[in-house]
């Protein structure tokens, strides 16, 4: 087993601990591997040439996520952004000590786990890209069911949001993908104030 391999399968050892299920097709899976597991298949499609490090930090982006639950934080922005920021640290955190087991180097161990915690979304291709997929995903498996729990102006702001952190490879994905016709209509309505 090469070294990247003894990674993801890591990886995937962490999150199969996941006690929230989800059914796809039949089949109940942890939710967070079932999440990395589509990260990774967006991140395929979005670059089938992807390096190792960028499929690392897909695959752990949300590494063992259920150990901080948002209810733990106050339900505003400021409790909301407190969370995210935690978790991007333990997802940090626990892809180098991962990494560090597997003896990546430090340079590497950085970069992923910088990707991840997204210090350099601007600067950084590999960050960017990450986001992309990220919002794909999102997009593609998610959207429509946290639609269905929200204002209709929140989720239009939450739109407007995620299309301003995505390149332009990324717009032009997601308005290939595969969404219900409600979600189309409503991603059109949330762009039409972004152009």
């Amino acid at each position: 087993m090469t070294r990247y391999s003894a990674v993801i399968t890591a990886i995937d050892s962490i999150n199969k601990q996941d006690p929230r299920i989800e059914v796809l097709d039949g089949e109940s899976l942890p939710k967070e591997y079932l999440y990395s597991l589509r990260m990774s298949q967006m991140l395929e499609a979005y670059d089938d040439g992807a390096n190792e490090l960028l499929k690392i930090a897909a695959r752990g982006q949300h590494i063992k996520r259920w150990a901080i639950p948002r209810e733990d934080y106050p339900m505003d922005r400021k409790g909301y952004l407190a969370w995210r920021t935690q978790l991007k640290l333990m997802h940090g955190s626990l892809l180098r000590d991962i990494m560090q087991k597997y003896n990546y180097e430090s340079k590497d161990i950085d970069s992923v786990a910088d990707m991840v915690i997204k210090k350099k979304l601007k600067t950084d291709k590999a960050t960017s890209k990450l986001e992309d997929v990220a919002c794909l995903v999102f997009l593609q498996y998610y959207f429509e069911d946290f639609a269905a729990q929200h204002p209709h102006d929140k989720i239009l702001d939450i739109l407007r949001k995620t299309w301003g952190k995505m390149s332009a490879k990324g717009k032009e994905m997601a308005l290939k993908l595969d969404l219900s016709d409600n979600s189309k209509e409503t991603i059109s309505e949330a762009l039409v104030e972004t152009n």
